[in-house]
């Protein structure tokens, strides 16, 4: 059984406190939307679907005991807390995207003459729970939509060897996860034979939290330092690099942890002839920015890179420089695996007009 990261009950919403992992597993309980943005903002809840989903659920917590008169009003307060959300940790892209399509829903009800007050309220709260069940059936899609892809550029009997970075799984999402999802599935056909993840430094999600997953799961797996990728894909014959993403732009440009790109395990995948895919779902991709130029990359605390644990390990008075994310650009991947099949960054736009004719069809 994988791990469950966040927990709904009839109103009532915890989580489990990433930052005292793996040390400590404990829950937090959200009770509002300030108490979202801050573990979204201090990383008790991290990984973007997980960051949308728990964003709208202690919005949803806090609205559901309000008694709803006024749909005007009721509109301008959801959509003025919503955008707030957004702010916490702003260059993952999920939850602007289910902010925006909520908005939309709360002005299309407080306009509809038809829906009352009451009714406003249950829909929107059910359309923000509806979002933790889809987020697990969608990250079993991409597992294995994933799981197809690399098994398709091998020998019938071969055995996989995964290469990961930062956290993708259950912690990351509502459950399964999407990089760490294509890992259970190759597992699950019995075509794993193991993983590599990294550290992930400064902050140690690879260390942290991606080891604990594997070894809560029972995955044969290996964790390396971010260092140690060229060896590592020199010397252990990897089959594929699986990385999730936090923002994809419309021409395949993907934001994900920082040493993604930079500490090049995209590029030294290139080098080995060893192909390098995105994990995301299809609320990771914003067909709004053209570019990875346009994505917005988070700066963390300096003290996420000088301490451990409370313990000073640079030293004092050294400057810092602590982007969260960097981007790697479109002509490293291979393939950007979404809960609806498998697309090269130039077969992006494809899905952007099937989309767009979908919507025309349902309206």
């Amino acid at each position: 059984m994988t791990l469950q990261a966040i927990t709904w009950d009839n109103g009532r919403l915890e989580i489990l406190d990433q930052t005292l992992l793996p040390e400590t597993t404990r829950s937090v309980l959200i009770n509002g939307v300030e108490d979202g943005w801050h573990a979204i903002n201090k990383m008790q809840v991290r990984g973007a679907p997980a960051i949308a989903i728990v964003g709208c659920l202690s919005l949803a917590t806090e609205i559901l005991p309000e008694n709803i008169t006024d749909k005007k009003r009721f509109r301008h307060e959801v959509e003025g807390k919503l955008n707030y959300l957004v702010s916490a940790r702003p260059t993952a892209v999920n939850m602007k995207t289910a902010a925006d399509e909520l908005i939309t829903l709360v002005n299309s009800l407080s306009e509809n003459d038809k829906v009352t007050a009451c009714e406003m309220k249950d829909r929107f709260i059910n359309t923000i729970v509806a979002m933790l069940e889809k987020d697990v059936a969608d990250n079993q899609a991409i597992g294995n939509y994933g799981a197809d892809e690399i098994l398709r550029s091998v020998p019938r009997d071969s055995f996989i060897r995964i290469l990961t970075h930062c956290n993708t799984g259950s912690l990351a999402t509502a459950g399964y996860g999407t990089a760490l999802g294509v890992i259970r599935s190759l597992r699950r056909r019995k075509k794993l034979d193991h993983v590599y993840c990294t550290e992930t430094r400064p902050y140690n999600q690879g260390a942290r939290l991606t080891a604990y997953e594997l070894v809560h799961d029972k995955i044969p797996a290996t964790l390396i330092c971010d260092d140690m990728v060229a060896a590592l894909l020199k010397s252990k014959q990897i089959t594929a690099v699986v990385v999730g993403a936090d923002r994809v732009a419309a021409n395949g440009d993907t934001a994900n942890k920082i040493g993604t790109y930079q500490a090049s395990i995209a590029i030294l995948a290139k080098h080995h002839g060893v192909p390098f895919y995105v994990a995301a779902p299809r609320t990771s991709i914003d067909f709004a920015i053209a570019s990875g130029d346009q994505i917005v990359i988070e700066e963390r605390p300096e003290r996420e890179m000088t301490h451990i644990k409370n313990q000073r390990i640079a030293a004092p008075g050294i400057q810092c420089w602590n982007p969260a994310f960097d981007v790697t650009p479109a002509h490293l991947i291979a393939g950007i695996i979404t809960e609806v099949g498998v697309y090269r960054p130039a077969e992006l736009i494809r899905l952007s007009t099937e989309e767009s004719l979908e919507r025309t069809r349902i309206s």
